[in-house]
């Protein structure tokens, strides 16, 4: 029998959509992108600023990242713990701060360590926004139009990463940390005209609900079976982004691309390509009344992208960049991937799924690079990433064929701890 159309639902169409919490949602993911991506771009001259070459270029960046994606982790454990007990809107806000402080302090580095510390606090702060954003937003929309709302803040937020691309090139990189510190800081001025989730405030006042109780995802099979699903089916994005972006110039080079390749132009081409396959993975999410089938498809378009990537030598460098924007697309279903994280548990642990989840994939750029580098040592370059590619996707298709449908869930409920 098809489901009935609710007042709630009619009245929150798109007002409801565009609706302030929404739009906060979307702009701190925007500047969370800006200042996750902005290392990717600035790596290069960053390091060689810092009086490095050559080889120490790639092992050196590979390193700062993972320390940025270490961080990610840990917050990622920390700020959905606090979601759960504390409010899904203190800790979307005091991510923001956390974030942009440590990227302004980034404009004055003058050493790896002190580099590599604020990589790291950086991380820790950036882990916090979209889960709580995704949750706030999963749960103040009604379930028939709660996709855009995630479509929304996904789509606006990725497309952080051209501002970044853009200020790169206009500004020396020292500055371009400033600035998205500055952009971070300007944001939380739009947090006192934001409200609270009802189902936290609800949930709340009931003290014997137990809160982000986090290792209740390892104390139940099940439990744990939904939380390592999310995380697995969304490794093929941080290989694309992890690895064949943020290394593009060096498989340009070996590939035999012609003219030269900027890191900086490959993430904004890349990340041009994920706002429209966020978009379009929302849309067909809604059209489709399915979450599962969207992210199948958009993971043999991904698979797709990668051999073509492989494929292009000797290509002209706007072919190439034409290339990781078809990556960027196939890799859009970031927005489903993280909706149905928070739709997989219950208000009273939903923001640290919603919050670990997407920064548990983000951290496993960590074993992927860790990976790439030893293949890359034993096949090469090339064999070495196809091997890690390969290993991505066939692990995150196993895991989105164990996980539920959860399109037309309800999430007013509570997770039993026994």
């Amino acid at each position: 029998m098809p489901e009935q159309t609710s007042p709630q639902a009619t009245a929150g169409t798109i007002q409801t959509i565009f609706s302030l919490p929404v739009i906060v949602a979307a702009l701190g993911y925007f500047v969370d992108i800006y200042d996750l991506v902005l290392f990717s771009i600035v790596r290069v001259p960053s390091l060689k600023a810092l009086g490095l070459s050559g080889k120490d270029l790639v092992d050196q960046g590979v390193f700062l990242l993972n320390m940025q994606m270490v961080g990610m982790l840990l917050g990622g454990i920390l700020w959905g713990v606090l979601g759960d007990r504390k409010g899904r809107l203190k800790i979307m806000f005091g991510s923001i701060f956390l974030y942009s402080m440590a990227n302004f302090a980034n404009g004055f580095v003058d050493s790896i360590s002190a580099y590599a510390t604020l990589r790291f606090i950086a991380g820790i702060g950036l882990a916090g926004e979209l889960g709580a954003g995704i949750t706030l937003v999963s749960e103040v929309l009604h379930k028939t139009v709660r996709g855009y709302g995630t479509m929304i803040v996904a789509s606006v937020g990725v497309s952080g990463a051209i501002l970044a691309n853009f200020v790169a090139k206009h500004f020396d990189w020292r500055n371009a940390f400033i600035i998205g510190g500055i952009l971070g800081l300007c944001l939380l001025a739009l947090r006192f005209g934001v409200v609270e989730s009802g189902m936290f405030s609800s949930m709340k006042v009931q003290d014997q609900v137990s809160k982000g109780n986090f290792l209740s995802l390892f104390t139940s099979r099940d439990r744990f079976g939904r939380f390592l699903h999310a995380i697995l089916i969304g490794l093929p994005s941080w290989f694309v982004v992890g690895v064949l972006i943020t290394f593009s110039p060096e498989f340009a080079k070996l590939l035999g691309v012609t003219g030269a390749i900027s890191a900086g132009n490959a993430v904004m081409y890349c990340y041009l390509g994920l706002v429209a396959g966020d978009l379009a993975s929302g849309i067909l999410s809604q059209l489709l009344q399915s979450r599962k089938k969207v992210v199948l498809l958009f993971l043999i378009i991904t698979l797709v992208a990668v051999v073509v990537y492989f494929m292009a030598g000797g290509v002209s460098a706007e072919a190439f960049y034409g290339i990781c924007g078809l990556l960027g697309f196939g890799i859009g279903y970031w927005a489903i991937f993280v909706t149905i994280a928070a739709e997989q548990f219950g208000t009273n642990l939903r923001a640290t799924v919603a919050t670990s989840v997407p920064n548990f994939v983000r951290g496993m750029t960590v074993p992927i690079t860790m990976l790439f580098l030893f293949f890359r040592n034993h096949f090469g370059l090339q064999q070495g990433a196809i091997i890690v590619g390969c290993l991505t996707m066939a692990i995150a298709l196993f895991s989105l064929w164990r996980l539920e449908e959860t399109f037309h869930k309800d999430l007013d409920y509570f997770e039993e701890f026994l």
